[in-house]
């Protein structure tokens, strides 16, 4: 993944300066950049900068690229301790959420061919919106024309125990 640092980083870090949000350069230096294991970092993945992430709460700032898709997952209940639960709020750009419900008839976006998705709920966020997802639900989010930067407040962030449907993706 180093290199898609290497590759991407001034743009990417154009990006929190787009949504004028300042990092130190610690953050900078500490960027997540995630391609989930398929290679394809483009099209699917996304950045993010942990603030803090404690038994308690988290609070991330994520960058997706012009139409890259964090693809569709859940944060599950384990041994009776309910999964995260998070809000997103869009910071700058537009958001493509979808979740569990409805399925939204003319979608603004597709999934990427490669990937596995069954929810179709479409909740577009534009800056200084926001929505919750609760434990145990199915989830996945692109970025429209410009890209997006989202912040993320959550319960306790474990990737690790993240399922996503597509059974290829490594986290």
């Amino acid at each position: 993944m180093a290199n898609y640092m290497d590759q991407y980083k001034e743009e990417l870090l154009s990006y929190y300066d787009k949504a004028k949000i300042v990092l130190t350069d610690e953050e900078k230096n500490n960027l997540e950049v995630i391609d989930l294991g398929l290679g394809d970092f483009l099209n699917t993945g996304l950045t993010l900068v942990t603030y803090i992430n404690t038994e308690r709460c988290c609070a991330k700032e994520m960058v997706l690229l012009p139409h890259q898709t964090c693809p569709e997952h859940l944060h599950p209940t384990i041994d009776g301790v309910p999964g995260k639960e998070e809000t997103f709020r869009c910071r700058w750009g537009k958001v493509h959420l979808f979740v569990s419900g409805e399925e939204t008839p003319d979608r603004g976006v597709n999934p990427p061919e490669n990937g596995k998705y069954s929810v179709f709920h479409e909740v577009i966020l534009l800056p200084g919106q926001q929505y919750t997802i609760y434990p145990d639900t199915l989830h996945w989010f692109q970025a429209g024309d410009e890209g997006a930067v989202i912040s993320e407040f959550s319960t306790k962030s474990n990737d690790d125990t993240d399922v996503f449907t597509d059974e290829r993706i490594v986290r």
